[in-house]
């Protein structure tokens, strides 16, 4: 893992501190979750990605924010026991973050910095929903909404970033966590 993302400082949703060095070695599928999006109930796909892969070195590490819409208003405990009571998340969860709004955590500036676009769904939906109720993000670069991916390889290479809507069982995003976990 690139020694930056390795010794970035994180805290677990339940207050612990760590870092992404604890996953050295390891791919990483970073996302960005809120409860109250449109896209929760992808924290069911991204459980079952994990339990699917997490033998084979997948690591699902979701951040809560709540700089989309508001959506993620609740407090870390809260966060925890609704992930858990409805969609039985057992992957690492994380203490809520800023993704875009200021200051970035140094994370998302990194991640950002290091995969500037994300791949599209090939569906327009999102970006149009987001336009209409003039919601796009300020800057080109900056994550569009809630479940924005980020895939690190395990020697910490930040390899890709995918769009929000594209969803945990998409075909591109399948592709991308294989071809990292064979690497």
């Amino acid at each position: 893992m690139s020694s930056t993302l390795r010794s970035i400082p994180l805290q677990r949703i339940d207050g612990t501190p760590t870092t992404l060095g604890e996953y050295a070695g390891q791919v990483l599928l970073i996302v960005n979750v809120a409860s109250q999006c449109g896209l929760t109930p992808q924290y069911k796909g991204l459980e079952a990605l994990f339990e699917q892969h997490k033998a084979q070195g997948l690591q699902v590490l979701g951040f809560p924010s709540n700089d989309f819409g508001a959506q993620e208003p609740g407090t870390e405990a809260e966060i925890a026991s609704f992930c858990d009571l409805n969609y039985g998340v057992s992957f690492p969860l994380f203490s809520k973050l800023q993704v875009n709004s200021a200051p970035r955590h140094p994370l998302y500036a990194a991640l950002i910095e290091a995969q500037p676009t994300a791949q599209p769904s090939g569906d327009d939906k999102l970006t149009t929903a987001l336009t209409k109720y003039n919601m796009r993000p300020k800057a080109p670069t900056d994550v569009l909404w809630n479940f924005e991916k980020f895939l690190i390889g395990r020697d910490g290479q930040v390899l890709a970033r995918f769009a929000p809507d594209v969803a945990p069982d998409h075909p591109a995003l399948i592709a991308a966590i294989d071809a990292a976990l064979a690497a």
